[in-house]
């Protein structure tokens, strides 16, 4: 081992060394320790964070106030295809690199199917990321407050309290029973419906900040006399969390306390819920949020005894989550248009002619608008690869295209996510499967809400054998076209 070891610091370098031994051990915990599918934390580059984000594009925001939030949320995908969630904190927070790592370390250890799991972090120079299992079907806020479709039904609002009050039990149980700011921003929705807890939350926003950013009105009591996060202090915004399940609005705490001691409860209950819980199931909830809001922290119920208040209340325990919250499920009934079944059944033939029908009205004049360069001999070569390129793409001479739209892609002197889409196409109908997801990832990169981009990886990943991510790509075009279309 020493000789292995003198060879390799002899050509890297130490430092090389150290990032190759590091890059190792990551692969060796992707490999050995996943918890279900979920992988070992581990320590990113910016560089694959920054790819993953397109760049950290404005388009892949999703937390609330976009780019005005201190620390911004992205969705990103990497290069496995698994779909994430990366947290970047403003340049001030966790100055000190090792505490920060110390810290996501530790949350990284938790693996718990209600929580949204930390993936791994990144501090290269000031950044500070945390990377985290992405939840597409939006937060709870969005759900309670913001509904467009149709309201919470009484079973899941009763379930989104079960599964926050199981999470907050686990991370009790492993050491981590403190959690800052818990609000409807942080529970957010997986594929399946299931509300889960933000690991983000168990980490402050920044070594010294604030652990609440609320209103005053929904901060513990105690809170405001010590500064300071008690597990008590958690329960306490449970309750708050309670209460906004049972009027499906935001209700400060002192005022829901003045309702439940004047027996007022039918003022305090969201009347969309009306016919759907008897008074007995209304008044348990009430009496639990009552419990969990005491002034004294010492008279709250610990998360385990939340739990077993909740688990008699349950309703409709058989019927799926995505059922009673009517959200499209992958697996079952997620509508695809012409060029989603295409890609589904693997009709290359049919990609082919909607690819071809659609020319390159998706580039947003990227390909075409040129500045005065456009004449001078480099660049009228680049658009006659680009023209033979898709003369050959025309007539299905995909060795031909692949050449001809290489030579385009490599001068760079223009970026077009549809010659990219071409390549991806023209590689799949030369059976070369790796190179074609290659292609389509790069559209995404340059175009990250291009629904075509994803169905192409699709497509791709349909080929290369990896069906359950195929079908979460074939999902994520869907979602995209179908923003689109409405849009548009």
């Amino acid at each position: 081992m020493g000789c292995e070891y003198s060879k390799l610091t002899t050509c890297c370098g130490d430092s090389d060394l150290d990032g190759v031994i590091r890059e190792a051990q990551n692969v060796e915990k992707e490999d050995k320790s996943e918890v279900g599918d979920v992988p070992a934390f581990r320590e990113y580059t910016v560089e694959q964070l920054k790819k993953a984000t397109s760049g950290f594009a404005a388009e892949n925001i999703v937390s609330e106030h976009g780019e005005k939030a201190p620390n911004v949320v992205y969705k990103g995908k990497l290069d496995n295809q698994r779909r994430i969630a990366v947290k970047r904190f403003n340049r001030s927070a966790w100055p000190d690199s090792r505490q920060f790592l110390e810290e996501a370390r530790s949350v990284g250890q938790l693996r718990n199917p209600r929580l949204a799991n930390l993936l791994g972090c990144c501090h290269e120079g000031d950044e500070r990321l945390l990377v985290a299992e992405f939840m597409p079907n939006e937060t709870l806020a969005k759900h309670l407050f913001h509904w467009e479709t149709q309201p919470m039904k009484w079973a899941m609002r009763l379930r989104v309290a079960l599964y926050l009050a199981q999470a907050l039990e686990y991370c009790t149980s492993k050491g981590r029973a403190l959690y800052h700011d818990l609000n409807a921003y942080r529970v957010v929705f997986d594929d399946d419906g299931n509300p889960r807890l933000s690991c983000f939350g168990l980490m402050k926003n920044s070594r010294d900040g604030k652990s609440y950013s609320t209103n005053l009105a929904f901060t513990p009591p105690e809170y405001l006399r010590t500064g300071r996060v008690t597990p008590e202090s958690v329960i306490y915004s449970f309750g708050t969390l309670l209460l906004d399940l049972l009027s499906g609005k935001h209700i400060p705490p002192s005022h829901a306390l003045d309702l439940i001691r004047d027996r007022n409860i039918q003022m305090l209950t969201d009347s969309c819920l009306e016919g759907q819980f008897s008074t007995d199931e209304g008044t348990e909830l009430v009496r639990l949020a009552s419990r969990c809001l005491q002034y004294e922290p010492r008279e709250r119920p610990n998360p385990k005894s939340v739990v077993a208040a909740l688990v008699p209340l349950q309703t409709e325990t058989e019927v799926p989550s995505h059922q009673i919250m009517g959200l499209p499920h992958v697996a079952t009934d997620f509508p695809l248009s012409p060029l989603g079944e295409a890609c589904l059944r693997m009709d290359l033939t049919a990609i082919h002619e909607i690819l071809e029908s659609l020319g390159y009205k998706d580039d947003e004049g990227a390909a075409t608008e040129l500045s005065f360069q456009m004449w001078t001999n480099q660049v009228q070569e680049t658009l006659n690869s680009k023209k033979k390129g898709d003369a050959a793409f025309r007539h299905k001479d995909y060795r031909a295209a692949i050449e001809c739209y290489t030579q385009f892609i490599e001068v760079g002197t223009m970026v077009s996510p549809t010659v990219f889409a071409r390549r991806s196409l023209s590689h799949l109908s030369s059976e070369m499967p790796e190179e074609a997801l290659n292609d389509a990832v790069q559209a995404q990169v340059i175009s990250p809400v291009w629904h075509i981009a994803s169905y192409l990886q699709a497509a791709s990943l349909f080929a290369l054998g990896r069906e359950n991510e195929a079908q979460i790509a074939l999902k994520e075009g869907s979602v995209l076209e179908e923003k689109r279309n409405r849009t548009s």
